[in-house]
């Protein structure tokens, strides 16, 4: 069986590099229907409308063959970086149930920011569902340096969340105990 191309993810590719346009685009989350996220991100791609699908690869054995597929990270969201006329385009789709309108628009372009980081380190990533309290850190040293997330322990390996706060959910990254440094709770908020 041939294995399908990577589709895009991400439209256009400076989404996150270049500065923000400003105007009226603004980021949407859009709830898609089940099992649509990808036919959802092709027809934004083929109509130039900005969005991020981020995705992870897995790969499982059956009857003794690999195989390989590019999976959401956040089951059933795409996020699109549009105005009104955009989110119309999206809607008109059919694969979209609900468009979800974010009222903390740096907060969600960081975190997506750090989502993007993480899954263009070239680091095997998956997604974090049930989240969990843990030291806040910064990455210091490695491909993902700058990028801040929750700190867990699974048994002796160290496991890095970056968390998307609109969705509670997030993504998991296997990092090592030299790369991170915590950072200290601000003022005025309850440590974990």
């Amino acid at each position: 069986m041939p294995l399908l191309p990577e589709e895009p993810c991400l439209y256009p590719d400076g989404l996150f590099t270049d500065p923000d346009p400003g105007g009226a685009d603004r980021w949407w989350v859009l709830h898609a229907r089940p099992r649509t996220e990808k036919a959802l991100a092709r027809s934004l791609h083929k109509d130039a409308v900005p969005f991020f699908l981020p995705v992870y690869e897995k790969t499982w054995r059956n009857k003794g063959r690999l195989h390989t597929s590019h999976l959401p990270l956040f089951p059933g969201y795409v996020f699109l970086r549009a105005g009104d006329e955009g989110r119309v385009r999206a809607l008109e789709t059919n694969h979209v149930v609900t468009c979800i309108p974010v009222a903390d628009q740096a907060g969600l372009r960081q975190d997506l920011d750090a989502v993007h980081r993480v899954m263009t380190s070239g680091c095997p990533i998956g997604p974090e569902t049930r989240l969990v309290p843990g030291a806040t850190v910064a990455v210091v040293k490695g491909a993902l340096a700058g990028v801040r997330g929750t700190i867990l322990r699974r048994g002796n390996r160290l496991t890095l969340v970056v968390e998307v706060r609109l969705l509670n959910q997030g993504v998991a990254v296997e990092i090592e105990n030299w790369m991170v440094e915590v950072v200290p709770p601000e003022p005025g908020t309850n440590p974990a």
